[in-house]
């Protein structure tokens, strides 16, 4: 399966934003879940949230509960990430992935990758 991520940009604190991750080649349901993940400057990668495509079930870390949101579009063989009350420690560049199984919040498990947006939040 290949992921295309998209929509990030440059935003100030306590505004949002919209990631989309769109897959061809499979489905995310036939891959059965979806997960998101970030880079920042000088950080080790970080698991951000994650869906159970079938259940659509999701799964947050601590640091984004309450502020992210993830959903997915059947039709559209899409999954998003809805990015509120972002702050600057939440600039990083955002990768979607996809695996087979539940989700997980080891990146290492996760062998579809798409290529990477990045978010900038200016204080």
């Amino acid at each position: 399966v290949q992921l295309q991520a998209s929509g990030g940009g440059l935003v100030q604190a306590g505004g949002s934003l919209r990631l989309s991750c769109a897959a061809s080649g499979r489905t995310f349901s036939s891959v059965a879940s979806a997960g998101w993940f970030r880079q920042g400057p000088g950080k080790e990668r970080e698991f951000v949230g994650a869906i159970n495509w079938n259940d659509g079930i999701t799964y947050y870390a601590d640091s984004v509960k309450g502020r992210f949101t993830i959903s997915r579009d059947n039709g559209k063989n899409t999954v998003y990430l809805q990015m509120n009350s972002l702050k600057p420690e939440d600039t990083a560049v955002y990768y979607c992935a996809a695996r087979i199984g539940i989700y997980s919040a080891y990146s290492q498990r996760y062998p579809y990758w798409g290529q990477g947006t990045q978010v900038t939040v200016s204080s």
